[in-house]
């Protein structure tokens, strides 16, 4: 699934979901897309340049005495202030982000085998880091 951000003639701008780029194409030469604002069918795609800044306070030495248990917690920690909590909406999200739909932030959540497929297909850069249960 995809979103694209499309604009009429008449300039007004809204975003539509398609299972992909070829389906898209097809349902826009057929004029089945409309503006939800004027029904205009005359349809194009708005490009937008998209980019995503990562922040880390993750200390670079480990100070004497700490353990790997003691690291965990510390990026579990940073990643549960830093990082705004979705649920199962991430990859939704996500890709709302990675077309410009939304503004880029810091989001954690879950997604399904087939939500990860579809954020690879689209480009979307994305890491999945194992909570024990209870921690999230």
């Amino acid at each position: 699934m995809m979103v694209l951000e499309l604009r009429c003639s008449r300039e007004h701008s809204f975003e539509g979901w398609f299972a992909n780029s070829e389906a898209f194409q097809k349902q826009r030469a057929a004029g089945e897309i409309h503006c939800p604002l004027c029904e205009d069918n005359q349809i194009i795609q708005v490009l937008s340049p998209v980019t995503i800044k990562r922040r880390s306070r993750v200390p670079e030495k480990a100070e004497e005495g700490e353990t790997p248990q003691n690291k965990w917690k510390q990026i579990q920690k940073i990643i549960e202030e830093q990082f705004e909590e979705v649920g199962t909406d991430f990859a939704k999200e996500a890709l709302k982000m990675h077309y410009g739909v939304n503004d880029k932030r810091n989001i954690r959540g879950t997604s399904t085998a087939d939500e990860e497929e579809v954020l690879k297909r689209e480009g979307v850069e994305f890491y999945k880091i194992p909570f024990p249960k209870g921690e999230q």
